[in-house]
């Protein structure tokens, strides 16, 4: 069926040029996203990629990587788009697709050069950046679009807030990695890293002022240590570096809000974690905790990693705020509190550290993102047929696929 898709209408291989600046080696949510997105896409298409340098490292032969220097962001953005216009009127493409709306008007005149459909995939803050340069030239490019991918329910209302014609809005939620349990897992992340065998709760994620961690640290926390005084907050991830708009919760701030708190042995910071240690991390926790804020210019697109969590059969709990709605299902892979409400949060940590969900459960909920489905959803978007999802009637026109 993908090979299907992939040929369809012309009887030839179909041709997608990628454009973005979210792509290893810079590492966070939407590089994850977007490597994964170019190699599901491979999977059934000629797929090249303008992406930053040192990107080939990082993707199979099937991709063709055009790369352009990551900094200074002008730069990129030049450098880029004389690229991707130049690969458009060479390679002509069958749709230019952009990683992210901050390379949108790339995509779209690299598209409108060779006749090309033109699509972005859309995260969230990329629809809300109130920067007024960014609103005043990015945003209207948007609304010409041909199609828009948003990564959730908050994202497509936060696009047709903006001016995005619903009938161009398709939902295509990110994937996630699914394998089998590791029996071994648990005791080797805890032995590992001293941990005991307390409750741990685990924090994943960059340090913004959006995730909350502080707030956590200071309001939260010190309510569940009293119920579980040997619990540990281990956090994994650090304050970015190449992020454009976001805002730096510092380890020294977090780690000086502990101690004011009184919880600063309860709190343990591991830095950067990949692929086999971020498994055994989520193996050998006992409650993900996701305390992202409800800020109105810096949303949460989705939540990717509450669906990590699930992958793991560990369950989450979040403020219900942005797209995190659509991370986390209420009561099957884990509790959903109102934005801003700390004794609430406080009160769900507790219940599920007393009373878990069942990891079983959590994983069946997880299975339905799985890369695999998010490729031939995202393949059916963009090749099979794309105008059928992109100029459908208004009243079906945001249905998640």
């Amino acid at each position: 069926e993908s090979a299907a898709i992939g040929r369809a209408l012309t009887g030839r291989l179909k041709k997608i040029l990628i454009v973005t600046r979210n792509f290893p080696p810079l590492w966070g949510g939407m590089e994850r996203l977007n490597l994964h997105m170019a190699e599901e896409l491979a999977r059934v298409a000629e797929v090249r990629l303008v992406a930053p340098e040192g990107a080939e490292k990082h993707v199979t032969e099937a991709l063709t990587v055009i790369p352009a220097p990551l900094k200074p962001l002008w730069r990129f953005l030049c450098t880029a788009g004389w690229k991707a216009l130049r690969e458009a009127r060479a390679w002509k493409p069958d749709v230019v697709l952009a990683g992210s709306g901050l390379v949108a008007p790339l995509a779209f005149f690299a598209a409108r050069a060779c006749g090309a459909k033109a699509v972005a995939s859309a995260h969230g803050l990329d629809m809300a950046a109130p920067h007024p340069v960014y609103r005043a030239l990015w945003l209207p490019l948007m609304k010409r679009l041909d199609g828009l991918i948003a990564n959730s329910r908050a994202t497509r209302q936060l696009a047709e807030n903006i001016g995005v014609a619903p009938q161009r809005i398709t939902i295509v939620h990110p994937g996630v990695e699914l394998s089998d349990a590791d029996p071994g897992a648990r005791r080797r992340f805890r032995v590992v890293h001293r941990l005991g065998e307390g409750p741990v709760l685990l924090s994943v994620g960059r340090l913004t002022t959006r995730k909350g961690l502080r707030e956590f640290v200071s309001e939260v926390l010190p309510r569940v240590v009293l119920r579980f005084s040997d619990v540990q907050l281990v956090v994994i991830g650090d304050a970015p570096s190449d992020s454009l708009h976001a805002q730096i919760q510092s380890i020294d701030s977090i780690l000086a809000t502990a101690k004011n708190a009184g919880v600063e042995k309860n709190l343990r910071f591991l830095g950067k974690r990949f692929g086999a240690e971020l498994s055994d991390a989520y193996a050998g926790a006992d409650l993900h905790v996701f305390p992202v804020r409800h800020l109105p210019n810096d949303p949460e697109g989705f939540g990717m990693v509450a669906v990590e969590a699930a992958a793991s059969g560990l369950a989450t709990v979040a403020y219900a705020t942005g797209g995190v709605v659509d991370a986390v299902s209420e009561g099957i892979s884990g509790l959903l509190v109102e934005p801003g409400d700390v004794k609430g949060f406080a009160e769900a940590v507790c219940t599920l550290l007393r009373n878990p969900l069942s990891s079983v459960r959590i994983r069946c909920f997880a299975e339905q993102f799985a890369w695999s489905r998010f490729g031939e959803k995202l393949s059916r978007v963009l090749l099979g047929g794309h105008d059928e999802y992109f100029q459908r009637p208004q009243a079906n026109a945001t249905d998640t696929l």
